[in-house]
């Protein structure tokens, strides 16, 4: 309902402005104007009830923006537990061509030899992420611009650094638990290398 409360107010004006008007002598007129009443109280009462329930996007923008920064910390902390919890029971990864649809604890052992084998230099977004809502602010989606620099020891011990330009779109669902991760789809641009090949 997108009425405002000023326009049922005005509602009420023109709907009660010719019987008060008149003088008020049959119960006819008496039964119209009991009516007219009741009438413009359960429109403005309907309405206080909507806007109650209107969804305060800029909060939820808010709540999506700080789980974006955690999942910066859980990498830089190497926190596999904090990260998983992120992601619903039902979480499918879209990658490099690929539908799965992992465990927690498949996702748990991934994220833990990942995090054991890298140091993070840079895990920094390019630009801010784009946040959209559904209509009842259950559903988030953010499409995500990151650069993410780490270095690691390859068989001969020596210390490499890699970089990689990741681009994503996530998709959450806000739950008795909070909002929760159901999918994401992520892509990263070729290297060099695989461009001149």
């Amino acid at each position: 309902m997108r009425t405002s409360m000023k326009s049922i107010a005005m509602y009420g004006i023109l709907i009660l402005r010719p019987m008060i008007s008149l003088k008020v002598h049959s119960k006819y007129s008496e039964k119209r104007l009991f009516l007219a009443l009741i009438s413009v109280f359960v429109g403005m009462t309907l309405l206080s009830c909507d806007t109650n329930k209107q969804t305060d996007f800029d909060q939820l923008e808010e709540e999506i923006l700080q789980l974006h920064e955690q999942q910066r910390d859980f990498h830089f902390q190497k926190d596999s537990i904090a990260f998983a919890r992120q992601l619903s029971p039902d979480f499918i990864s879209v990658n490099r061509g690929e539908i799965s649809k992992p465990t927690e604890e498949q996702t748990l052992k991934r994220y833990h030899n990942y995090f054991s084998n890298v140091e993070f230099i840079k895990w920094d977004d390019v630009s801010k992420p784009v946040i959209r809502f559904s209509d009842d602010g259950s559903l988030a989606y953010t499409i995500v611009d990151k650069i993410v620099e780490v270095a690691y020891r390859n068989e001969e011990g020596e210390t490499i650094k890699g970089q990689t330009h990741f681009a994503w779109t996530a998709i959450y669902r806000k739950t008795e638990d909070g909002w929760k991760i159901e999918c994401v789809s992520s892509t990263n641009k070729p290297d060099r290398e695989e461009l001149e090949e």
